[in-house]
């Protein structure tokens, strides 16, 4: 699959219909958004189970901020509805696929014991 334009409307959706996704937030006038994109596009090609999907932050703001998007490129990652990544900064290829074969080996079982005791702390408090 390759790289999709992601939008408010369709992130729920995105991230309901996909196991794992890979949302690149970038800007045009941004020098390593542009070094990074084809990096992303290339990964994106090797991967066609995986959604990887971009956000141009000076069109969809809301998406930027929702995410508390304050330098650019940040790349974050879903898996199973759970974000499990986000690091601003563009990754070198080996880099990338190195990211993604951890997402892949993760017990998430485990990732979703972890974020229901957060939650139960945070509701406790």
């Amino acid at each position: 699959m390759a790289t999709k334009n992601l939008t408010l409307d369709e992130l729920e959706s995105t991230l309901k219909d996909n196991e794992i996704v890979l949302i690149d937030f970038w800007a045009e006038w941004c020098g390593p958004c542009r070094m990074f994109g084809p990096t992303f596009e290339k990964v994106s090609e090797k991967h066609p189970d995986i959604a990887f999907t971009k956000v141009n932050t000076e069109k969809e703001q809301q998406l930027a901020a929702l995410f508390g998007i304050q330098s650019i490129p940040t790349l974050a990652i879903f898996r199973d509805n759970i974000m499990i990544f986000k690091q601003p900064g563009a990754l070198p290829e080996s880099s990338l696929e190195e990211v993604i074969k951890q997402v892949r080996a993760l017990d998430m079982d485990k990732i979703r014991a972890e974020v229901q005791a957060q939650q139960a702390e945070a509701k406790a408090a």
